[in-house]
């Protein structure tokens, strides 16, 4: 709290997924209205790709520092929460299989510790066990690894002694230890491989172009109404 307060720590560098307000939106007419839904409007970034995309994470708090990246390269996002309940990726495997006929990538982003390089396998076993077999999965782990540990001298942690679980590692290491900028700039050069080249940018002008439509059709509005 105090780096935050005094200016060495920024605010958006950590985050608190626990707690959340809840909001009534409101709109003073129709024209008001267009204009704020026209903010949302996303051209699909992905169509032209010969991929199908999504980003899971071991936790809320990950999902925080990523989610930024993943609505802006238009990828879905799952905090697991640790082991994930069969349901919540069942439900996720069926909706793949009701509308993507392209072969799925998802990457994983968890903790390098006795639970958390479990949690990924087990994510992808059920993901396997449910979509359809003509469905081509590759799912990556992209981070924390071993690797990683070393090239970024990731700040370690001993491993709890009452753990019998993957006994290969020895210390543990946080998802969350990854510098900010390393995680997110690892996380979307693994993304932005899977789309054609300048696709993000044509998708921006796609956009511009969309809500400066909307914006005439929000005019049209107001004019009629002060008739």
């Amino acid at each position: 709290m105090k780096m935050r307060r005094d200016g060495r720590l920024p605010y958006g560098q950590l985050t608190d997924s626990s707690r959340r307000g809840y909001y009534v939106n409101t709109y003073h007419d129709a024209a008001h209205f267009v204009r704020s839904v026209a903010s949302l409007y996303r051209a699909d970034l992905w169509k032209d790709s010969d991929y199908y995309c999504e980003v899971w994470c071991e936790s809320r708090s990950i999902a925080g520092v990523i989610q930024e990246d993943c609505e802006d390269l238009a990828v879905s996002l799952f905090p697991a929460g640790g082991f994930s309940s069969i349901t919540f990726v069942y439900e996720s495997a069926v909706e793949i299989n009701e509308r993507v006929e392209k072969p799925v990538v998802i990457f994983y982003i968890g903790d390098y510790d006795p639970a958390g390089v479990l949690i990924d396998k087990s994510i992808e076993r059920e993901f396997r066990e449910h979509l359809d077999k003509g469905i081509d999965l590759t799912f990556k782990r992209i981070a924390v690894n071993a690797e990683q540990i070393k090239e970024y001298d990731l700040p370690e942690k001993p491993r709890k002694k009452t753990d019998t679980r993957s006994q290969h590692i020895r210390r543990t290491v946080e998802a969350e230890s990854l510098p900010v900028e390393i995680l997110r700039g690892l996380l979307r050069a693994e993304i932005e491989a899977l789309l054609p080249q300048g696709a993000l940018a044509v998708a921006k002008v796609a956009e511009e172009s969309e809500r400066e439509y909307l914006e005439m059709f929000a005019n049209r509005i107001e004019k009629r109404k002060r008739r």
